[in-house]
């Protein structure tokens, strides 16, 4: 059996029916007890998120909180992650991603809230929060082990899942489609021919990584502040223009998603029970994997908001799963779905989008390439930053009073040797290894926001907004 093989029966073993119905379960059961607060209060959470709070207490604005958590989901999953999921498991994938983001937005909501409520402050004056903080002052000194393994997957996750390999193979792949869609520049490394544009790229990423990384959160929510916004407004724009310009066939697509998530259509000869399942685990695993609901990880980057209030917060963490997969995924979706690229089994992964892209953008196919290889550069590049942030504070967490400056450049330099490897795996070797560790950090994740949630809901029902 090769490696690739057993990646992929621990990912289908990991991503069965339970943490399926754990995930969907907790975001219906939150939605639920918060009183639908991701529907209430969208409209409020979206002023919130532009409008800083005055007088909070913390390191950055929570606009920029917001940034840095969406620098890390805003990235490959909604580029190469709903292609790879709609092509495996068909079009209703996409309608599975969406149930999981809708729901998720309340998970989402938790996070955020539990981050502010229970963060602390370090010793050089710092904000520090996160599931981790939330899981030990929240239930208790005995929940302490249930953090440790949360920070360790967390970890785990930053090196090896999000933040450095998927990131950098979709840059490089996206890169080499557009500079030498035909592989005719080989260069030998490590024992194998590869392409020299997905040499240089992974050699160029590598070291703007390395140079806004060394400068911690600060640094790297200015990068995202910048970044994030603008792409995520071209890129929805381009995908606007399909939408448009093919307005005649989204009836028939969303018809194809519906289908597709029901089991009206198998796909690729599957049993209807099994087309079911394989579009909700493939859409529930990659809508997870993009928006990160329940990963755990967006609460890291919320507890160094400027902010006194905790629902304040939660209102505007959510924003991020909405932005996400909410506007952005469905518009990669449906663009994949209308142009039929992704029956093309001769396409894996950002190919897939891309020709999605060229077949469906009013410009020239060389444009559309253009766009497209540009915006998955830019996503990923954040989420390599944002993720950097993530797994350094898991690590602090895990050393305790062991941390220090020396062991955080250490791990900087493990990570940044990530990313530069990361480009030399294969796509479904990378994007196994990432839902595996996805799946290990939701858990602990997921138990401590159940277990606090009615705490959370207790505050959540008593806030007035009107009162502000």
């Amino acid at each position: 059996m090769t490696f690739g093989e057993i990646i992929t029966n621990i990912d289908d073993f990991i991503w069965g029916v339970p943490l399926i119905v754990l995930i969907m379960g907790c975001g219906v059961f939150l939605t639920i007890r918060f009183g639908g607060v991701q529907f209430r209060r969208l409209g409020k959470a979206l002023k919130y998120m532009i409008k800083n709070e005055e007088g909070g207490d913390g390191d950055i604005s929570s606009f920029a909180a917001l940034c840095t958590a969406l620098s890390a989901t805003i990235g490959t999953g909604n580029i190469v992650g709903v292609a790879t999921a709609i092509a495996v498991g068909g079009p209703g994938a996409l309608f599975w991603m969406e149930c999981a983001a809708l729901f998720g937005m309340a998970t989402k909501y938790a996070e955020g809230f539990l981050a502010i409520k229970y963060r602390v402050t370090a010793p050089d004056g710092n904000k520090l929060g996160g599931p981790f903080y939330y899981i030990e002052n929240g239930m208790g000194a005995r929940s302490k082990p249930l953090a440790k393994m949360f920070a360790f997957f967390g970890v785990c996750v930053g090196l090896m899942g999000i933040g450095t390999f998927t990131q950098i193979n979709g840059i490089a792949s996206a890169a080499n489609n557009f500079f030498d869609g035909e592989n005719g520049r080989q260069i030998a490394l490590f024992g194998n021919s590869y392409s020299l544009v997905t040499v240089i790229t992974g050699i160029l990423i590598t070291l703007f990584a390395a140079l806004v990384i060394i400068g911690g959160i600060k640094n790297i929510s200015k990068v995202s502040s910048v970044i994030v916004p603008f792409m995520a407004v071209l890129y929805i724009l381009c995908t606007m223009t399909i939408m448009v310009t093919n307005i005649d066939k989204i009836p028939a697509a969303v018809g194809e998603i519906i289908e597709g998530a029901f089991g009206l259509k198998p796909v690729g000869g599957a049993t209807v029970g099994g087309t079911i399942m394989l579009a909700m685990q493939k859409g529930v695993a990659r809508g997870i994997f993009s928006n990160e609901a329940g990963l755990g990880s967006a609460p890291i980057a919320a507890a160094a908001a400027k902010t006194k209030d905790p629902v304040r917060q939660g209102l505007v963490t959510m924003t991020g799963t909405f932005i996400d997969t909410v506007c952005i995924c469905t518009m990669t979706g449906l663009s994949i779905v209308i142009s039929g690229a992704w029956k093309d089994t001769s396409l894996e992964g950002v190919e897939i989008t891309s020709a999605a892209f060229k077949s469906g953008l009013p410009l020239p196919a060389r444009v559309s390439e253009f766009i497209l290889m540009a915006s998955l550069v830019f996503f990923a590049f954040t989420t390599i930053l944002g993720w950097s942030y993530y797994s350094e504070r898991c690590l602090a967490y895990l050393l305790g009073k062991r941390s220090c400056a020396g062991a955080t450049l250490a791990f900087n330099i493990v990570y940044i040797f990530a990313v530069f490897i990361g480009p030399y795996m294969t796509v479904s070797e990378v994007w196994g290894i990432a839902d595996i560790f996805n799946a290990l950090m939701a858990i602990p994740n997921i138990i401590a926001l159940l277990f606090l949630s009615k705490a959370t809901a207790k505050q959540t029902k008593a806030y007035r907004p009107e009162t502000e």
